[in-house]
């Protein structure tokens, strides 16, 4: 059952600065558990606020940071109202030097921050978060339930990029530190996550023991949630809802 809900901007203060965020909560102003929802790298616009909506409104306090906060307070970049694949090379070009500078390191001080505020919050019930991410933002979920286990009880990801790659601090090495349950929603036609990584992130997670699912969504293209994108795909969108929810109602 939903309900109507209030969304907000706020600020919440971490260790370089002041990140903006959208905040949704059910509009009775009773704490709910509290979900940390990370952007795609088009960041926070109102598709994304209206998906925080949609998650307050199953009975969730849902913070969205604009985790590029270091370059300015979100639009970082002038985006249309429907981001088309003639315009989305353009875009991706001009966000890519902000998305650069945010180093594992950098993030995860952040994610500390935003859990001690969602943790400070009256409208958030005591005990460890959720956390959701979209595109970047699944690597950062992962990262999050990875560095901060005992805050985080479950996470999910969803179209995420270079989750399990060969680099040093690939997401997936941080596998042996999560105690959350995980969920992983891919798509099958996605460049950036091809299934040699998704299968390398399920052996990763399978030898450390995690709880987890992981899914590909057939036909689905990387951004498959993002509905004011070419990407956009209705079946795997409602797909993840149904499975996020079922996480999220398990877990915390």
């Amino acid at each position: 059952m939903s309900t109507a809900v209030h969304g907000s901007t706020v600020d919440v203060p971490t260790p370089d600065g002041t990140a903006d965020a959208y905040l949704a909560t059910p509009d009775d102003n009773a704490p709910r558990p509290a979900v940390l929802m990370y952007m795609d790298a088009f960041g926070l616009r109102p598709h994304l606020k209206n998906m925080a909506d949609r998650l307050a409104a199953a009975g969730y306090t849902v913070l969205v940071p604009n985790v590029m906060y270091r370059h300015g307070r979100a639009p970082l970049v002038e985006l249309p109202e429907f981001i088309n694949p003639a315009e989305r090379p353009e875009i991706i070009q001009d966000i890519r030097p902000f998305m650069a500078t945010l180093t594992p390191e950098a993030a995860m001080r952040d994610a500390a921050a935003y859990l001690d505020w969602l943790a400070a919050s009256p409208l958030t019930t005591d005990g460890p978060a959720g956390v959701t991410g979209y595109c970047m933002g699944a690597g950062l979920a992962l990262r999050t339930a990875g560095t901060h286990p005992d805050r985080v009880a479950a996470a999910a990801g969803f179209h995420g990029a270079y989750l399990a790659t060969d680099a040093p601090d690939s997401p997936h090495l941080l596998a042996g530190r999560v105690t959350a349950e995980l969920y992983f929603g891919h798509a099958d036609q996605d460049a950036t996550n091809p299934a040699e990584q998704i299968d390398r992130l399920d052996k990763a997670l399978t030898e450390a023991g995690v709880r987890h699912r992981t899914e590909v969504y057939a036909g689905a293209h990387h951004g498959f949630t993002q509905a004011d994108t070419a990407m956009y795909g209705a079946e795997a969108a409602e797909r993840h809802w149904t499975a996020l929810l079922d996480l999220l109602n398990r877990a915390l």
